[in-house]
Order: C-alpha cells, then structure tokens, then sequence
C-alpha cells in the first residue's frame, strides 16, 4: 500500500510515520514544507493543479493529512488549516488516482459540552475559538467533497513529544524549573478543566487503522473517560518525586487552593486511570465535575471535554492501550532530560 503522509514532522504526525513504516506493506512519502520531506510542499501556498500532478505520479492509495496550525490568528489559522484541506480535496478530486483520505480533525470542533456527558460524532459542533473554527470548516470541506474520506476528531493528544506549548507540556516544564531550582510549591492555573487525554502512541494506532478500513465520516479518538488537569498533575507530580504544594490560582471562591502532593499513593479519581476499575456513571462524573466558570484553556472546549468513543471501536476496531500515567512517565523523562 501506498501512503502520502503530509505533516510528518509536526508532533501527531511524526507518531503516524513511525507507525506506518513499521508496517512491512506500506511505502511511504513524506510530503511538507521541510527540508527532510521527500516532497517540498506547501499546502497554504501550493496550487491544487502542482499537487494533481504530484498525485499522478506517485499514485497513492491513501492519502493522511496529519498537517495544521494550532496558534496564531484567524486568518493564519484558516490558511494553514482550511485552505491547506480545501487544496488536498480538490487535488484529489483531479487526480486519477482514486486515494483514500484520512483527515485528523480535533475536539476544539466541538466546542463545550456538559459536565458529566460523552460527546458523540451526531453532536452538534459549536467551536469556542478560531482553532476550532478552521478545523470544522476543514471537516465539512472533507465530508461534502464526495472523497472516499475518513475524519479522526483527535481529543487530548499526549505522551512523549508533547510540546512545552500544550498545558501538560507547561506543567512539566513549570515542574522541572521548581524542581531545579528547589521551590517548594508551584502556582498553577485552569486545573479544574475536565480532559479526554489519549496517548500519541494511540493516536498513530487508529490513523493506521483508519487507513486500512473502509470506514467513513467522522470518529472521535480518545479514550471515553475525562480526568481533571489537577489529578493529571498530581501523578505528573508523584511519577517526577515532586514532594512540593500545588497552589491553584483560579478556584472559586471558598475552594480548596492547595493540593499537597500525595506521595506515595495516587490522588483520588485518578486510581486506575486507563484500566476498568476508572469506569464511571454519567452521574458520578457530574458530581465530580467543576462548575461551569471559566478557565484560561487555550482550546475554546469549557469546563469539560470526554469522547463517545463507541464509534472508533466499532469501525476501526480500535481500543487505547496507553494509561495516562504513562503518557505522563514520558512527558516527564523528557522534561527531566533538561535538568
């Protein structure tokens, strides 16, 4: 099988390379604006008839778009992340040469949800940002353009590689500066979010898995169980030997605001994570959820975010195998690296 990779060297999609050349039955191009791509292009700037021709010649039966921006305005957004896609589509439609597409979306798509529920493919998207934003409109260029197209809706990547950008990639680094240089307590903000963490690793699994399916639309890939920033921190906290206080800068009023880190056990709600003793009711996720008040969260998603992930099972056959302690021991032996 023949496989055009387009963002290899961005943090999904150096995952998605590794797994795909540990398949003996993929060949694989490499297409981006690097200059360790096989193929220099730029999808922002590159015109559909160059990528037509390339298409052509190379003959791809799958075509995986792991590329896109997640900073930077409106306009540099939509460029790199709607246009870029709006550029593939065409191309293909051109082309003779009848490639699948698998397009990774995010979770920015849909917006916030309620404390407590699983957000299914059949929601209704209400992006909260201009990320979200270009990534839908990206979603709706895929699924409208009659391709033989697949959409991976991606919640909370994590695990080695996790850029300092990310709000467990700045938790580790914050870590390892208290760490070095002896502080005793770290101040921290928006820990009181709910996220749907899945391991990078995982995510590489189901692209490959959706490249080989027949499967259509849109399927959200995450793991289908939310865990709060605060407890993520805590195990990033324990697995790094950080004996210091964890101080929230942004609870509500009468809230608790120092989190003493729980050596050597595990913080409550977070015993199991990735395991079958972490199942929870809807109910029980509710009561545990924060109230609605706003945190400094950089993907326009609230209070609350976890995947239906029903659909990736079934589709795909495709589970998660990576725990978030894990993900974690990995972000961590990173960050340690620079001490």
């Amino acid at each position: 099988m023949r496989v055009l990779l387009i963002g290899a060297n961005g943090y999904l999609g150096r995952y998605v390379a590794d797994r795909l050349l540990a398949d003996p039955a993929v060949q694989l191009t490499a297409l981006g604006r690097g200059d360790d791509a096989d193929v220099r292009f730029d999808l922002a700037t590159g015109s559909p008839g160059a990528l037509t021709r390339f298409l052509d010649a190379v003959h791809p039966g799958v075509v995986i778009n792991c590329a896109g921006a997640t900073r930077g305005g409106a306009r540099e957004l939509t460029r790199h992340n709607t246009v870029a896609v709006a550029t593939i589509c065409e191309s293909l439609r051109r082309s003779g040469c009848g490639a699948r597409l698998v397009q990774l979306g995010c979770a920015a798509e849909y917006g916030p949800s309620q404390p407590g529920s699983s957000t299914a493919e059949d929601a209704v998207p209400r992006p909260g940002g201009p990320y979200g934003v270009s990534k839908l409109a990206a979603t709706e260029l895929v699924l409208g353009s009659g391709l033989d197209a697949v959409v991976l809706r991606i919640f909370s990547p994590v695990g080695p590689g996790t850029p300092a950008g990310s709000p467990l990639g700045r938790l580790a680094e914050a870590m390892r500066r208290a760490m070095q240089s002896g502080d005793g307590e770290l101040k921290l903000s928006g820990l009181g979010v709910h996220r749907d963490f899945v391991d990078v690793r995982d995510v590489a699994r189901a692209v490959h898995a959706a490249s080989l399916s027949a499967a259509q639309g849109v399927v959200n890939i995450g793991t289908g169980r939310a865990v709060r920033l605060r407890d993520a921190a805590a195990v990033l906290a324990r697995v790094a030997g950080y004996g210091g206080a964890l101080h929230e800068l942004d609870v509500p009023h009468g809230g608790p605001q120092q989190h003493p880190h729980p050596h050597p056990g595990r913080p409550a709600g977070l015993a199991a994570i990735g395991s079958p003793r972490a199942e929870a009711t809807a109910e029980q996720l509710a009561a545990a959820a924060p109230p609605p008040y706003p945190y400094p969260y950089p993907d326009g998603c609230g209070a609350w975010q976890q995947a239906d992930v029903r659909t990736a099972r079934d589709r795909l056959g495709w589970r998660p195998r990576i725990n978030l302690e894990e993900s974690l021991a990995d972000i961590w032996m990173e960050a340690a690296c620079r001490i």
